[in-house]
């Protein structure tokens, strides 16, 4: 096979998942890569979650794919409060079984969970993958939202076990058959990781910036990097709406 004909044959088996963003695919040439994991970087105030769970509505409502949240930073029943503002119903997804959110939060601050899947250790990365992997086969996940892995790094202190504990995460995810986004908190705007490890161990890294300039803050969204895949080298501004994230992909922001 020619090379031509090879890098043909590659391209056409790419299969692209949209996030359903309004404006964000247009970023990526469709969407993210399926079957991988992505890392979703910003500071506090920037979106992740709203980023990360606009796309889990956005697969079952949508596209039809089921979806898992694993909550390590906040309680599930704040998240279901949180959405209905943006006039996403998340109990009616899970009562439908499409929607199955794991509560690794209540156990690590020592508060009860009453919910359906609970991670009962403070943390463990194989009883988390355990979780992962009864669920997937309990709705058929094609998406995953994994927020976030700054308090799992937190737990773990040691960069190298970081690595290989965030490295078993999102390879468990992919060959799951998950496309998976990781939320990932950072207070340096030049880094896009909290522990310089985590942009490592996934095929992408996407950063939300939350910058102030004058007597406003911009937010704005750069694909850093994106393995296997055109995707914009520009920096785009987004807004929160009453909707979710829209993204203004004809628009571009100079940051300083």
């Amino acid at each position: 096979m020619s090379d031509k004909k090879q890098i043909k044959s590659e391209s056409s088996s790419i299969q692209r998942v949209p996030t359903g963003i309004p404006g964000f695919d247009e970023l990526c040439s469709g969407g993210i890569l399926r079957n991988r994991s992505y890392l979703l970087s910003g500071t506090a105030g920037a979106g992740k979650t709203i980023f990360g769970l606009q796309y889990l509505y956005n697969g079952i409502t949508k596209y039809g794919e089921n979806g898992i949240y694993i909550a390590t930073e906040e309680r599930p029943e704040q998240v279901r409060e949180n959405v209905k503002q943006f006039g996403w119903d998340f109990e009616a997804l899970e009562e439908e079984g499409k929607l199955a959110i794991l509560d690794a939060c209540s156990t690590k601050i020592g508060i009860p969970s009453h919910e359906k899947y609970v991670d009962v250790r403070p943390f463990d990365m194989r009883s988390m993958l355990d979780q992962i992997i009864a669920i997937q086969e309990d709705i058929d996940a094609k998406r995953a939202l994994v927020d976030g892995t700054t308090s799992i790094g937190f737990y773990l202190g040691d960069p190298a076990k970081i690595r290989v504990e965030l490295l078993k995460l999102s390879t468990t995810l992919e060959i799951l058959g998950l496309t998976s986004l990781l939320t990932c908190e950072i207070i340096d705007e030049n880094n896009a990781s909290r522990f310089g490890v985590e942009t490592f161990v996934t095929e992408g890294t996407i950063v939300l910036y939350y910058k102030r300039k004058e007597t406003v803050r911009v937010r704005s969204v750069e694909i850093f990097k994106m393995r296997g895949s055109t995707h914009s080298q520009s920096v785009h501004p987004y807004e929160i709406t009453t909707n979710g994230i829209t993204v203004h992909p004809k628009e571009e922001v100079y940051l300083d």
